[in-house]
């Protein structure tokens, strides 16, 4: 089981849409990894240097693969619809 991370960073002019980010396309994710998707969530947060954190629970890094290399520049291109920056991406297998 793996966990994905998505941070989007804060900058003075950075824009983000919550509600078409939860509405649309963590959906959109969650779709393309079918199954092999075991949870997602969002979280706004507040100070720091993220305006938000996406993440997901996915079966395995070979699932993931498998749906980002189907889905993934159809997700990518989404981006631009609820966000003015760049994603971050962090990847790791969960402990427990």
């Amino acid at each position: 089981m793996i966990s994905v991370h998505i941070l989007y960073p804060k900058t003075d002019d950075s824009t983000f849409d919550m509600d078409y980010y939860t509405s649309t396309h963590m959906p959109m994710l969650a779709d393309a990894l079918g199954d092999a998707c075991k949870g997602w969530g969002a979280s706004s947060m507040s100070g720091g240097n993220w305006a938000a954190v996406g993440w997901a629970t996915v079966e395995s890094q070979d699932a993931f693969n498998a749906a980002m290399g189907e889905h993934g520049a159809k997700i990518m291109a989404d981006v631009a619809n609820y966000t003015n920056v760049a994603p971050e991406m962090l990847i790791g297998e969960v402990a427990h």
